[in-house]
């Protein structure tokens, strides 16, 4: 399971924390990602690493904004936004891939529910 938390409405340059924590599976044997979704559109990737944690990638859009990690004590993928834009809202959710190495091409194998940001004045 892929249990997101931490979204919110917060204001132009604001920031959150999303938490996406695992259970179930092995938490360091595989690849995760963080997408968003807003209503009417397809998922777009946000960011995502390796296994082990390294090799984090991100969007162009938000490069430089938003960094990604793991924290294996708690089996939590985390995404810490700052600078936020009206852009930035969207329903977040995470993924796990069934490879240790990060790879967006291949199709992920589990996800969960999300969470919602809102940007707005």
């Amino acid at each position: 399971q892929l249990q997101a938390s931490g979204g919110g409405s917060v204001q132009p340059g604001g920031s959150l924390r999303l938490s996406c924590v695992v259970s179930g599976i092995t938490f360091g044997r595989y690849a995760f990602s963080w997408y968003r979704q807003v209503p009417g559109k397809g998922p777009e990737w946000v960011s995502g690493l390796n296994d082990d944690g390294s090799g984090p990638r991100y969007s162009d859009a938000v490069k430089g904004r938003f960094t990604i990690s793991k924290d294996f004590a708690k089996s939590t993928v985390i995404l810490q936004m700052t600078a936020l834009e009206p852009e930035d809202t969207a329903r977040y959710f995470c993924v796990k891939y069934p490879v240790r190495i990060l790879d967006v091409k291949i199709h992920y194998d589990a996800w969960g529910q999300g969470t919602q940001v809102t940007v707005s004045s």
